[in-house]
């Protein structure tokens, strides 16, 4: 998965229709640049690539003020449903990095709280699986002590452990706030952008 495709998907939904500037401004607005690696190329390559899929459609071209022409894009169909699908997985799925988590948690409010959740649930069930597997490896890590393992091969269990502790942290508090009602989410008063804009 790219989260650069995701966010580019979500960041041209939540404008109706958008041009490659609009997109990078509002990425480097949420420093995308820092967390997810976007880089003003790829939005670029991004935009052109998802119009070849049909995923995007150029609506309009304005003439660039001493530059190239701004193309205007808006999502298709297709898109739509790529940008749920990429969501949806980015949200739930506990083998996807963290720049697609990121991208996903700085797109979670345009889908329902309920679906949210529920993802994020699926999530949690993995991650405590994890949690438990870690605390397997590292008791037999603990038993081939006596086999001549080095001792402090064990830090590296004791280290995915503390990392998959603090997500679980993180990944219960975040579905405890949502089931609190924090965040304007899709189909609620106060949405910012959860449905895409008609047109």
């Amino acid at each position: 998965m790219s989260a650069t495709r995701l966010l580019v998907l979500g960041v041209v939904r939540m404008y109706g229709r958008a041009h490659g500037y609009q997109v990078r401004r509002e990425l480097l607005s949420w420093s995308a640049d820092k967390w997810a690696n976007v880089q003003p190329g790829s939005i670029y390559h991004a935009l052109k690539k998802m119009t070849t899929e049909e995923l995007l459609e150029q609506v309009d071209v304005e003439p660039g003020a001493g530059g190239p022409d701004r193309v205007a894009y808006r999502l298709t169909s297709e898109g739509e449903q790529e940008y749920q699908v990429l969501l949806s997985k980015a949200l739930s799925d506990p083998e996807l990095n963290h720049p697609d988590l990121s991208a996903g948690i700085s797109l979670m409010t345009t889908l329902p709280r309920a679906r949210v959740i529920n993802l994020l649930r699926h999530r949690l069930v993995h991650l405590e699986a994890e949690q438990r597997q870690a605390v397997l490896m590292l008791d037999e890590v603990k038993a081939s002590m006596e086999l001549g393992t080095p001792e402090h091969v064990g830090e590296l269990y004791r280290l995915w452990g503390g990392i998959t502790d603090a997500s679980l942290t993180w990944l219960e508090g975040l579905i405890a706030r949502l089931e609190a009602g924090e965040y304007s989410m899709a189909g609620e008063s106060g949405d910012a952008f959860g449905e895409p804009p008609a047109g």
